[in-house]
């Protein structure tokens, strides 16, 4: 289990790195363009905690795996992090319409490929927290 949790770790890093690119491959100077100030502003800066809070999420999880899955304090952080990205699944597709994505190759294999990263980061939260929360009983 701990190596799933470092690779999980490994994975919301490179995923908060990859938020750097969102401006230029989502064209937000053109399409935020008729915005108010404080809407584009929005964007960038909730767009940088995310990233941030991704980029935690996986240095903790490369950092602390061994305590994450035994200390009271880790199952709660490994059941809080499989309720957050349970959540991130289910926006998968009722956040987004699936019309973004559907008989567009790439796009649809993106959506898949997150698809499938949501629900492995899911499993692997969830698999530690219930897994550890075993052991106490």
């Amino acid at each position: 289990m701990k190596t799933s949790i470092e690779i999980a770790g490994m994975l919301l890093i490179a995923l908060a790195a990859l938020h750097v690119g969102f401006p230029r491959y989502f064209r937000w100077k053109d399409e935020l363009r008729g915005l108010s100030l404080i809407n584009r502003q929005m964007t960038y800066v909730h767009t940088f905690f995310i990233a941030l809070t991704v980029f935690l999420m996986g240095l903790l999880s490369l950092s602390a795996a061994d305590e994450l899955l035994t200390t009271s304090l880790g199952k709660k952080v490994t059941l809080g992090f499989g309720v957050f990205w349970s959540a991130r699944l289910v926006v998968q597709f009722v956040g987004y319409s699936p019309h973004l994505w559907r008989g567009k190759r790439c796009v649809t294999i993106a959506h898949i490929t997150f698809t499938l990263l949501w629900l492995y980061l899911r499993a692997v939260y969830f698999t530690a927290a219930i897994g550890s929360l075993k052991d106490d009983l």
